[in-house]
C-alpha cells in the first residue's frame, strides 16, 4: 500500500458531543456507562485494551489483553508473571491502557500505576476459566521464543494428561495485575477533526475534569 491509498483511508465523525458538563462526577461512573453501551451495541470484546508498559530506561511496548474487572480501585488483567509485560511492571510499575471501540467513535485512555493483584483474586478468577485456558496457563512459557508450534503442543498434551481427572490449580507464575488510575481521559470523535476530549486527574484525592484541545 502506498502513501496516497493511505492518505485516502480517511472517516468523517459523526455529530455525537461530549461536553464536561454532561460526564459523571467519578471517571469510574464515567467508564461503566460507556462500557455498558459498548456492551448493548454488542460490539466485539469491548473489553479488549491496549496495554502499554515500559523498561526501566523508558523503552515502550504495548499488546492487546483483555479487561477482566474493574472497580473504583482499579483495571485488572491476568497474564503469565515471567512474559515481557510482567517483567516490563517490574521494572517500572507506571502503565496506561486504550480502550478503542470504532462502532461508537469512542476512545478511552487510563494512566497509573500498577500492582500485583492478591492471590485471592487471581485464583478466583482461574477458577472461572475454562479447563483448556487453564492449562494452556501452564503449557505457555509466555514470551520465551520456542523452537515451533508442536513443541508447545506437545507441553499442552503432557499438562492435560497430567491434570486429567483432577481440579486444575493456579500455577505460580501466573495471576493478576491491578492498575490504579491517576489519569482517564473520554475521547469522542466529532467532524472536521475537532474531537471532544474531556480528561479527568486526580489532583489530592479529588477528579479533576478539564476539556483538552482535539
Amino acid at each position: 500500500m502506498n502513501q496516497q491509498e493511505l492518505n485516502s483511508l480517511r472517516k468523517e465523525y459523526s455529530l455525537k458531543s461530549l461536553s464536561e458538563t454532561d460526564v459523571k462526577a467519578s471517571p469510574f461512573e464515567q467508564f461503566d456507562q460507556w462500557m455498558r453501551e459498548a456492551v448493548e451495541a454488542k460490539l466485539p470484546e469491548p473489553n479488549a485494551m491496549t496495554l502499554a508498559t515500559s523498561t526501566f530506561e523508558g523503552k515502550p511496548s504495548a499488546r492487546v489483553v483483555l479487561l477482566k474487572h474493574f472497580s473504583s480501585e482499579g483495571f485488572s488483567f491476568f497474564t503469565n508473571y515471567e512474559s515481557r509485560k510482567a517483567k516490563q511492571i517490574l521494572q517500572n510499575p507506571y502503565a496506561a491502557l486504550v480502550f478503542y471501540w470504532p462502532e461508537l467513535e469512542r476512545q478511552v485512555r487510563i494512566e497509573g500505576k500498577v500492582q500485583k493483584a492478591s492471590d485471592a483474586q487471581s485464583d478466583q478468577y482461574f477458577k472461572t476459566r475454562p479447563e483448556g485456558s487453564k492449562i494452556g496457563a501452564w503449557a505457555s512459557p509466555q514470551s520465551t521464543v520456542i523452537p515451533n508450534r508442536k513443541y508447545l503442543e506437545r507441553l499442552m498434551a503432557d499438562f492435560e494428561e497430567e491434570f486429567k481427572g483432577k481440579p486444575i490449580k493456579r500455577p505460580s507464575n501466573w495471576g493478576g495485575y491491578v492498575l490504579s488510575p491517576t489519569l482517564f481521559e473520554f475521547w469522542q470523535g466529532r467532524p472536521n477533526r475537532l474531537h471532544d476530549r474531556i480528561q479527568y486527574s486526580l489532583v489530592n484525592n479529588v477528579w479533576k475534569v478539564e476539556r483538552l484541545a482535539p
